[in-house]
């Protein structure tokens, strides 16, 4: 078995080599090519004996001497050089299984694969991991590694994620652990499911390995309006979301006083949703967690107050307006009031955007539409520019969740748009015009 070469780049080492577009990967070194992280790990090697097939199926080998990071120069048709893994678990909070018809294809695709947590941070369940999997990411020491534990109670494992090895590969998580790996685990909290004593049973396994696992995240399930013929769940209440936040501190001050680090973690969103003050920076440690919404509000803070302080006052004629989810408003709203108290003649409006494409129990800016920018922003005066998250955009940057594409919406608005990026210089730039 081998990888087929798509491309071979002319003067590079494989061209150099004779090796031609068309023949087969089979091996380097003796160790079998069969996607990215063997070819990755193995192409290190400063001497690389190439095993490899040609179109007749006639094997023979190259030797090919370089630098430890030095390119081949060859391609294949995927970056994986294989299939993408989907998702096999039917999880009764999945978000995929929210959405609405008629969204581009690529949104209802499930990805579960280990090689995407390893390359790209990507979240995975383990359901399709075999042992053979588990003891490739230990020899290739493939760290950290991102899983959706969601419960550390097999039975109620299987039962939120409709998949029967649900329960039974948790026993991967410590052998990972102790083989070095470095684990960060994220629990989606279902009111009535994993929450309460369950909670506590979950964060109590997980920091016994720490700190192997070094961080946990602990998210609230996200409901949109499009749950037909799925399973009830509900949002968590104000006084919930309080218990929650008080449980994981608690662990979370205990793995701080034994190892130095707090490991657990609440997301923003629960924060917001209990009335409470977010944590200050220091709480967060190395952020870990990010992509998951835990530390970015408090994050974003510190560096807007930082350039806010290190650019200095002046008179700035602009009006500029800025959109974001309902739940990051009163934290920008407080943002670009800084912002112009400092610089005089600058005027800056917030605008709250209401979820009504996935509805409106959806409060985050990253899944703002396009639709419902220029439904709840047209035909406000805007002044000179509409600035947005970037998050609301697709990986590429053209492209909202509906399909609608910023060029459109800039046209149908009349206004320049602006994408900014998660970060308080950039943001500051942005509502100055820089």
């Amino acid at each position: 078995m081998g990888v087929t070469i798509s491309a071979v780049d002319a003067g590079g080492l494989a061209h150099r080599a004779g090796i031609s577009a068309g023949d087969e990967l089979c091996s380097i070194n003796g160790h079998a090519v069969e996607d990215v992280l063997d070819y990755r790990f193995y192409l290190t090697h400063r001497a690389l004996k190439l095993c490899l097939r040609d179109k007749s199926g006639a094997e023979y080998t190259k030797t090919v001497r370089k630098q430890e990071y030095d390119e081949l120069g060859l391609r294949f048709d995927t970056f994986l050089m294989d299939k993408q893994r989907p998702c096999k678990n039917k999880c009764v909070f999945c978000f995929v299984d929210q959405l609405p018809k008629g969204l581009r294809e690529s949104l209802y695709f499930k990805d579960d694969d280990s090689r995407m947590s390893f390359l790209f941070g990507n979240y995975i369940t383990l359901t399709n991991l075999r042992p053979r999997d588990v003891e490739r990411i230990l020899a290739m020491h493939i760290s950290p590694v991102n899983i959706s534990v969601h419960t550390t109670n097999p039975e109620l494992r299987v039962r939120m994620m409709k998949n029967p090895r649900a329960g039974e590969v948790l026993d991967y998580i410590p052998r990972l652990a102790r083989g070095g790996v470095k684990l960060n685990a994220q629990l989606v909290l279902c009111p009535g499911y994993n929450d309460g004593p369950e909670l506590v049973r979950t964060l109590r396994d997980l920091c016994a390995l720490a700190p192997g696992v070094q961080s946990v995240a602990v998210v609230p399930v996200g409901l949109t309006g499009h749950r037909e013929g799925l399973r009830p769940l509900r949002l968590f209440t104000r006084a919930e979301a309080a218990q929650v936040c008080d449980t994981v501190d608690r662990f979370g001050e205990e793995m701080l006083r034994m190892h130095g680090i707090r490991v657990c973690y609440v997301a923003d969103e629960l924060y917001l949703c209990a009335g409470r003050a977010l944590p200050p920076c220091e709480y967060y440690g190395d952020f870990e967690q990010l992509e998951n919404g835990v530390g970015l509000v408090a994050l974003l803070r510190q560096e807007f107050y930082a350039a806010l302080e290190n650019t200095p006052a002046r008179s700035v004629r602009r009006r500029a307006t800025l959109v974001t989810g309902r739940a990051a408003y009163p934290f920008l709203r407080e943002l670009a009031g800084a912002a112009a108290s400092r610089f005089p003649g600058l005027r800056l409006d917030v605008i709250p955007v209401d979820n009504h494409f996935f509805g409106e129990t959806i409060t985050v800016a990253g899944l703002v539409t396009g639709g419902d920018i220029l439904a709840q922003a047209g035909g406000r005066p805007l002044g000179d520019a509409l600035l947005f998250p970037s998050v609301m955009l697709r990986h590429e940057g053209d492209m909202f969740l509906d399909n609608m594409t910023v060029e459109e919406l800039e046209r149908r608005l009349g206004v320049p748009l602006r994408a900014v990026d998660n970060d308080g210089c950039a943001l500051l730039d942005a509502l100055l015009g820089q």
